[in-house]
């Protein structure tokens, strides 16, 4: 015959005494760096921007993540209304989500602009 009969061998004493767990250690290691350098500063970030986004009041000057800057007119629940212009009949009011803010400007920067 051209083929061999292969035999399974008995397991003798070189088994791995740690039950495999030095196999498992370099993915935990990668989950524990992942979660210490992305999602734990990822967290952090979101939960400052809901604490900033529920504390506008109007008044409040502030960016836009599309870069637009105005001062807070109305506060609603999930909507602000946002003086942008000043025009002939009066300001320019535009209707925004609140989680659409991208940041909270120090007061009189809209003058200085």
């Amino acid at each position: 015959m051209l083929i061999s009969n292969a035999y399974a061998q008995a397991a003798g004493a070189a088994a791995d005494p740690t039950g495999g767990l030095m196999g498992m250690l370099p993915i935990i290691l990668m989950f524990v760096v992942l979660w210490f350098i992305m999602i734990r500063p990822q967290m952090k970030k979101a939960k400052e921007h809901q604490k900033m986004v529920g504390e506008l009041a109007k008044g409040d000057e502030i960016v836009t993540q599309g870069g637009m800057t105005g001062r807070i007119a109305k506060v609603g629940e999930n909507y602000l209304s946002v003086e942008v212009a000043e025009g002939k009949d009066g300001p320019i009011v535009i209707t925004l989500q609140k989680s659409a803010v991208g940041a909270l400007l120090p007061k009189g920067t809209l003058k200085s602009l």
